[in-house]
């Protein structure tokens, strides 16, 4: 298994801190995705809360009409792939933790980057993807079956009988399941303690479903479970303020991750398309991300929940990029498969 960079979240957001404004889209550009007239976006995002806002400003902006579906990585990677094999893709953009990678495998991803003064940390170093969002994994608590002051504490603490039964999480390989978490425990204590973790794990009958991260977060809400492991941490705060008994129980080291935006190599509108990332990573549009309760990679920002862009000084993150996750994803499941099937 490819080995994992590990690194403290003070070094990321150091590195975020020293950045400037984007820079405004070139007028050449603008012009030509006009005379496009339209753009197909093909995203991991919820649509009410993320691609809709987005999409509404960007047509506002610009004038040029955006299309979008909304599939995992895994079912978008596939779709792009089909279409390219078909000889007619429909996708100009496509954004997720992995999906770009899979793509790009197959040549199937335009080596473009908008010009921007963000972080170069924040950009595929072979120019294939763009961060557009950073998400910290942790495990959400019921409030009502978990109150204040019998959470766990520790990765360790999960380990207590209490727990047994009573834990839920995705078992579909991605950042957000059990094999995210699987991958997190391997970088933080090495392979030999991690596994000895693990099989320890694997005797709590922790659920696993076959469902997005919101929707066993929303098990645990119904009290089905007491914890829902691995998902966003920014995700509990969005129903919580909506009255849900939730909150994320900051366990570190965390996994940290990018969802990336990249262009199609055979994009039907390149220009558009290229406004679109363009706009997706400008003050603006982070703005509108930001609104929607993600967590925006731009440093300029505040968002509502601090918290979950953790004290730099306080919390380690094991932060992995989406080649990182694609490369040890199948590991990972074999491990998951191997113990907790």
């Amino acid at each position: 298994m490819r080995s994992l960079v590990s690194i403290r979240w003070m070094a990321f957001v150091a590195a975020m801190a020293a950045a400037a404004p984007g820079l405004a889209a070139d007028e050449a550009l603008v012009a030509a995705a006009r005379a496009e007239g339209a753009v197909t976006w093909y995203s991991t995002n919820i649509v009410d809360q993320f691609v809709r806002p987005v999409a509404a400003a960007f047509e506002r902006k610009y004038g040029v009409r955006v299309d979008y579906v909304r599939a995992s990585s895994t079912e978008l990677a596939i779709r792009v792939l089909n279409e390219a094999r078909g000889g007619k893709v429909v996708a100009d953009v496509v954004d997720g933790m992995t999906t770009a990678v899979r793509l790009k495998k197959e040549g199937h991803i335009l080596k473009w980057q908008p010009a921007s003064d963000l972080p170069r940390r924040l950009f595929d170093p072979e120019g294939y993807w763009t961060a557009t969002t950073s998400y910290t994994m942790a495990p959400a608590r019921n409030t009502e079956l978990v109150p204040d002051g019998r959470e766990p504490k520790s990765y360790e603490d999960l380990l207590d009988p209490r727990w047994k039964g009573k834990m839920v999480w995705n078992k579909q390989p991605s950042s957000t399941s059990a094999q995210g978490f699987i991958g997190n425990i391997l970088a933080a204590m090495g392979e030999e303690k991690g596994m000895d973790y693990l099989r320890k794990l694997a005797k709590q009958n922790i659920a696993g479903v076959d469902a997005s991260a919101r929707q066993v977060l929303a098990m645990a809400v119904a009290g089905e479970y007491e914890l829902a492991l691995q998902g966003p941490a920014n995700f509990p705060g969005l129903i919580a303020r909506k009255g849900a008994p939730v909150v994320w129980v900051p366990l570190q080291p965390a996994l940290a991750v990018f969802s990336v935006a990249s262009i199609t190599a055979q994009s039907p509108h390149p220009a558009a398309a290229k406004l679109l990332v363009d706009f997706l990573v400008s003050l603006e549009g982070q703005k509108i991300i930001a609104a929607a309760d993600e967590v925006p990679i731009h440093p300029g920002i505040v968002i509502d929940d601090p918290a979950v862009r953790p004290d730099p000084a306080k919390f380690r993150i094991n932060f992995m990029t989406p080649e990182q996750l694609e490369t040890n994803l199948p590991a990972w499941a074999k491990i998951y498969n191997d113990l907790f099937r």
